[in-house]
């Protein structure tokens, strides 16, 4: 028996974690109404994460994070559903950058502060955004499409044309290159202003591609002035020298920040900058926010449009939820009792493993985290079905043992490992239905389909742990500590 004291050690703490990690956000200290409300800079001084964070030697900084989170659809929470089509022709470009767009447009949505978004391919050229219970959907669909092109310019030998020039649209060698990769006829360059001395496109020093970081910050007032809003950037290691190299050259002349064609500030270059400097430019708090989020999300290498978008009510609504819950728990119930008057000693332990299987689930929904809608409950409600069914493989298989007139530990060890390869099977050919239900959730207009099969392939590989391991070791430890009572009466095993 002492192997089977050693797995309930750990299944004991296993289940004490996975509780731990399926409680409410507010059980584990998160101040959930606070932060709803709280500004970007109030939000520091709160606790808004459910994460688990370790800082072991005392230094602010986390050696440890153990992300926590809740996600949940857009029919439980509503949103916003958008589909963006690439710009370009789907032979100019190819899957790692529709998947680098893909992974740039996530980074986006997750700073601002949408945890609950889901970002995936859908076909050859398109990228389904979901954003339940986004709350400005003007701001996320403008930060999402905004291709944040960057370019720090050489102004050099401009003078009095500087001041002009500030606020307007120019052309640059970099927007040159990039006008070929447009599609459609219409050039989208026209309009825009050339070096007034030359007549040629401007000069791009460097891109938006060598920023290492950006942040917003608030600049002290200067005089009589107001505080101002300004973007600090630091510049990776590869494009130091040729920015240091630039800047060194033109000490006391003027480089312009040039976003999307428009000149954003034109400062005169003090000092040489090889590792970082400021752009300023009038900013709103707003706006220096989302212009140091898409810098540092970087620039997407696909251009993107918006074929469609639509703002999603939530189907269910709280009361919804609330009975869907409550039907939920009553079927567990129901369940309980029926292994445990049927069973008896044996449904005990079912009941018992059934429960560790219930907040496993829970946690690891919590830990990847799996997007929570109403297919992916029924999935998971399904999953839980399975789960016992393994069980009553097992329990039967054990009764057939014990009336063939095996000793309870032959019985016992027989019923398990026989009942296994159909338990097994049976798991992996649903895995495998899942698996083509996932493949077929990425086609456009059936993405619920996946979360159904993602929740419910989860509790079957779960079940395959908690239907032999975990039942296993409830059942022999229970049979250890009633042995004498069961000896006697083996109506406590159903048989």
């Amino acid at each position: 028996m002492s192997s089977h004291v050693r797995w309930l050690m750990l299944i004991l703490a296993l289940s004490i974690f996975c509780i731990w990690v399926a409680s409410p956000p507010e059980f584990k200290g998160v101040e959930t109404e606070a932060c709803s409300k709280a500004t970007a800079q109030q939000i520091e001084s709160l606790r808004c994460s459910e994460n688990l964070e370790i800082d072991a030697n005392g230094d602010g900084e986390n050696e440890f994070v153990l992300h926590i989170t809740q996600s949940l659809g857009l029919d439980l929470v509503g949103g916003l559903r958008v589909l963006l089509q690439a710009d370009i022709p789907t032979q100019n470009f190819t899957r790692e950058e529709l998947a680098e767009t893909t992974n740039n447009v996530s980074r986006r949505v997750n700073a601002l502060g949408l945890t609950e978004a889901t970002v995936q391919v859908q076909g050859r050229d398109r990228i389904l955004v979901e954003l339940p219970g986004v709350r400005d959907p003007e701001q996320a669909i403008a930060t999402i499409q905004q291709t944040a092109l960057l370019e720090f310019v050489d102004f050099g030998g401009l003078s009095n044309q500087v001041l002009d020039l500030i606020g307007r649209e120019i052309v640059t060698s970099e927007q040159i290159t990039l006008r070929g990769e447009l599609s459609g006829e219409e050039d989208p360059l026209a309009g825009r202003l050339a070096h007034p001395v030359n007549g040629l496109p401007f000069r791009t020093v460097m891109t938006g591609a060598g920023l290492q970081a950006a942040s917003a910050v608030l600049a002290p007032a200067q005089g009589t002035g107001n505080p101002q809003w300004l973007i600090n950037f630091e510049i990776k290691e590869d494009f130091q020298n040729v920015f240091g190299s630039f800047t060194g050259e033109r000490i006391g002349q003027p480089m312009a920040i040039v976003l999307d064609g428009e000149v954003l500030s034109a400062p005169t270059i003090q000092a040489q900058l090889s590792t970082g400097g400021v752009i300023s430019g009038q900013f709103t708090e707003q706006e220096a926010n989302t212009l140091a989020l898409q810098l540092r999300s970087g620039a997407l290498p696909i251009p993107l449009r918006i074929e469609s978008t639509q703002e999603v009510g939530a189907t269910l609504g709280q009361e919804s939820v609330r009975l869907s819950v409550q039907a939920g728990v009553v079927g567990v119930m129901v369940v309980l009792a029926f292994m445990l008057i049927y069973y008896r000693l044996p449904g005990l332990a079912a009941d018992l493993a059934l429960v560790v299987f219930i907040f496993l689930n829970i946690a690891v929904f919590k830990l990847l985290p799996v997007t929570l809608t109403l297919p992916a409950i029924t999935g998971f409600l399904i999953s839980i079905g399975t789960a016992v069914d393994g069980n009553i493989l097992i329990f039967e298989r054990i009764k057939e043992e014990l009336r063939a007139g095996l000793a309870l530990e032959d019985a016992l060890k027989a019923g398990f490992d026989r009942a296994w390869t159909s338990i097994r099977d049976s798991n992996l050919s649903t895995i495998i239905i899942c698996g083509i239900l996932f493949m077929f959730g990425q086609t456009p207009g059936a993405s619920i389909v996946a979360g159904f099969a993602v929740t419910l392939a989860i509790g079957l590989v779960l079940n395959l742990f908690t239907a032999v391991i975990v039942t296993r070791s409830f059942l022999y430890i229970l049979v250890g500590v009633f042995r004498n009572i069961v000896d006697r009466n083996r109506a406590l095993l159903g048989v």
